[in-house]
Parts: C-alpha cells; sequence; structure tokens
C-alpha cells in the first residue's frame, strides 16, 4: 500500500484499504481539504496549484488524454481547474504541494513534468518529515518553479554562510548585496565567502547569481511580462545588460526565447505511444 503524507502547503491526503469510485460530476477540492486515497484518485480538479512528487515508487498521472509516468527524478505540475487522475503503485511515496491559483502565478498553462534537482528533493523530502512547514509558502514556490526545462545548472552550495545566502538569493533574485554586504551580514569575509561558492558550487559567486536570475527569468518571459520588467525584477541593473547576459547562455535573447517556446508543444513531453508520456528522470 502506498505512503501517503500531508504537504505543508495545504493538500490534506488521507490513506484507505481502496481507492473510492466516482460517478457523476468530478469533486473539487480546495487546499484545505484534497484528499489523496491509497490505491489511486478518481477524477476531480483542484481550485490550487499542484506540485505531484514521488520520491519512492511510482505513479501513473491522467491529464487531458495522456498518462504521465512518475519517479524519483521527475515531478508534474497540475494546473488549477485541470481534470486529472492517478494510479498508484503500491510501494509509492507521494508528496504533494499545493499553492492557491488566486495568489501564484503557475507558468505553465498545461499539465507539465518536470526533472526534479538534487536541492529540490531534499527540501521536498524535508517537509514531508517536518512539522513546521509554511503553508503557500513563497519560496517553495519559487524553488519549486525553478524546475524549468530550460534552466542552468545551478549547483547549491553546502556550508552555512554560503547556503544562506543562496537560499536569500532563490527567494529575492533581485536582491542588490554585493558579496561583500553578503558577507558583512554573516561576519564573515568575502574572500571565504567567495571561496565557498566556487568550491561548492564550481562557479564564482558573480556567475552563480547570474544563472540564478537567468533561471528565475524564464517564468517570467513565459508569463509574457516585458523583458525591461524581467530584467528589473530578477536584478539587472539594465535591460541591456540582462539581453546580453541571456545571450551568452542561451545564445539567442529574450524575445527569441519567447518566440521559440511560443512555438513548442507543450510540455515538451516525450511520447511512448499514442497516449502514454513519460515524465524525465
Amino acid at each position: 500500500m502506498p505512503e501517503a503524507e500531508r504537504s505543508h502547503s495545504g493538500a490534506r491526503i488521507r490513506t484507505s484499504a481502496k481507492g473510492k469510485a466516482m460517478t457523476g460530476e468530478p469533486d473539487v477540492y480546495r487546499a484545505d481539504d484534497g484528499v489523496i486515497d491509497a490505491g489511486g484518485h478518481p477524477p476531480h480538479v483542484h481550485t490550487f496549484h499542484e506540485f505531484l512528487y514521488v520520491p519512492m515508487g511510482h505513479i501513473v498521472v491522467s491529464a487531458q488524454g495522456r498518462e504521465f509516468e512518475l519517479g524519483a527524478r521527475a515531478a508534474l505540475w497540475i494546473p488549477a481547474g485541470v481534470l486529472h487522475g492517478a494510479r498508484f503503485g503500491d510501494d509509492a511515496v507521494i508528496a504533494v504541494e499545493a499553492f492557491e491559483a488566486e495568489e501564484f502565478t503557475l507558468p505553465y498553462a498545461e499539465v507539465t513534468p518536470v526533472g526534479v534537482s538534487d536541492g529540490q528533493r531534499r527540501l521536498l523530502l524535508g517537509r514531508l518529515r517536518s512539522t513546521r512547514g509554511v503553508e503557500g509558502d513563497r519560496e517553495v514556490f519559487a524553488r519549486l518553479c525553478a524546475t524549468h526545462p530550460d534552466s542552468l545548472p545551478l549547483p547549491q552550495p553546502t556550508s552555512a554562510n554560503a547556503a544562506v545566502v543562496a537560499r536569500e538569493l532563490s527567494r529575492t533574485p533581485g536582491d542588490p548585496r554585493t558579496a561583500t554586504e553578503w558577507a558583512a551580514g554573516l561576519y564573515t569575509s568575502s574572500t571565504s565567502l567567495r571561496r565557498a561558492f566556487l568550491a561548492e558550487t564550481g562557479l564564482a559567486f558573480s556567475e552563480w547569481r547570474t544563472r540564478l536570475r537567468l533561471n528565475h527569468s524564464l517564468c517570467l518571459l513565459e508569463q509574457g511580462q516585458l523583458v525591461s520588467a524581467v530584467a528589473a525584477q530578477v536584478g539587472f541593473v539594465s535591460t541591456n545588460g540582462y539581453i546580453l547576459a541571456f545571450r551568452r547562455y542561451f545564445a539567442c535573447t529574450p524575445g527569441a526565447y519567447v518566440r521559440q517556446v511560443l512555438a513548442r508543444p507543450a510540455g515538451r513531453e516525450v511520447r511512448r505511444g499514442p497516449d502514454r508520456v513519460t515524465a524525465p528522470r
């Protein structure tokens, strides 16, 4: 029987011996009354955006005429209002994060499979074990949205001071503080902080922060925000500086990137058979 857990972002999850049958209209669940049964989940919709992750075992989610197989290296974003159901493997451990649609803007209009980084996996597992998580946590939402198919690799530092800086910048990528200013606030030297980033991530602090800002900008661009607004929001001093950095890392301008995204099939999923989709692993 799968092990179901309650997320800290509001979805309440319950186990039972059998999956419930459903007739008539699909159930509509809010963030404070979502229910997952042990054998699966009949077709239903949420009023919240759902991030579904399976750190152990596997499940199959049916949505929009397709099936998504989820395992330990993949997750699924399900936008609010999308009809979906699921079948759970006997050994599945299921983690759910729910974010109210009125408060959070999801960068995906359709059900979208995404890869899960080691840092995100640790975050999700930690929230399963913890009783202190914050419901609808904006930092958690930002970190999970960073799982973008085009994101630049961004290793996370592990030492205490560098990890604090990385966490705060992930929450607010536009924070203008320099390495020297961060170091002063942490009662350490800027040299030590810079060395920690380089040793633990393989990237200089400035390089790491630039990658972080560019990764955050991808979702904002896909929401249709102006390039100048995106540049300011993620912390670039000028729009031109943002465009130059974007071109250096992605080999195109932000405007060209948006046009490419609009031309892609939704979700960029890989099909196996006529109706089967396998999430990235």
